[in-house]
């Protein structure tokens, strides 16, 4: 049996995940922090922060047949956690993940990682070569407490994080390429879930920027469910080591703002 992996899917996005992909006839891993009780999926307990967990994770995988696709959108908001926690659990996990399971890939085998509309607001502002080389290696000794000095605001951590999980879906393009393999990212903008819900809440900026999203309103998680599972269906075949940004138009509604259009 082929066996597809869902993290984060206990709710929001990762959950319409499963719901898009649970009846393909395969075995489905549904993965959070506490293992989800969901008809058709197996529950699965793991801390992507923890790279034992992880490991283990990928001996489930092994135990139930052949790895097939994963599908990353597990992670935390700024409100949730400190800038380092954000950079450990966005980042420094989703490399963790990538790597793990790079070598049960074989060929036809997909992963799609989910990074953030606000990795892509980061290049509306000067660019920071030193956070763009620190990001590139989020395995490095004592990265995740070095990226938290550099970056003290949880929302700015954030963005950097996703930046990060956009270079290592690329990365890993390569990697599991070489044996079949494919990793592509998706960069959701402002989706109707419970946790951009609390983000509105904190942050003033998220109204402004809805009020200048083209399509005028909030996305849905299954509309980023759909895109997620045609990153990994064999309908996107050729489609590697790419972002695909799924904001409704709200980046170029922002850039037309900060130009006084």
């Amino acid at each position: 049996m082929d066996v597809i992996v869902v993290t984060g899917a206990a709710r929001g996005m990762g959950r319409a995940c499963v719901d898009a992909l649970r009846d393909t006839g395969d075995v489905l891993l549904a993965v959070d922090l506490e293992a989800p009780e969901i008809d058709g999926a197996v529950g699965v307990a793991c801390d992507i922060a923890d790279p034992g967990a992880v490991r283990a994770l990928v001996g489930t995988v092994e135990g139930h047949g052949r790895f097939r696709t994963l599908v990353h959108a597990a992670g935390i908001s700024p409100t949730m956690a400190d800038p380092r926690r954000v950079f450990l659990v966005d980042l420094v996990g989703t490399q963790y993940l990538l790597d793990a399971f790079a070598p049960l890939v074989t060929p036809g085998a997909a992963a799609v990682c989910f990074a953030s509309s606000a990795a892509h607001q980061l290049g509306l502002m000067a660019a920071d070569p030193a956070l763009d080389a620190l990001v590139e290696d989020p395995l490095a000794d004592g990265f995740a407490e070095r990226a938290a000095e550099l970056v003290p605001d949880s929302g700015l951590a954030y963005a950097w994080a996703k930046r990060g999980v956009i270079r290592a879906a690329a990365r890993a393009a390569v990697v599991w390429g070489r044996n079949g393999g494919r990793v592509n990212s998706v960069s959701p903008g402002m989706i109707d879930t419970a946790m951009n819900a609390a983000e509105f809440e904190q942050q003033p900026m998220m109204q402004v920027m809805l009020d200048h999203t083209p399509l005028a309103r909030l996305g849905r998680a299954e509309e980023l469910a759909a895109v997620a599972a045609f990153l990994v269906s064999d309908s996107a075949s050729f489609v590697s080591g790419v972002d695909l940004l799924a904001d409704g138009g709200m980046l170029e509604g922002f850039r037309a703002l900060m130009a006084g259009n």
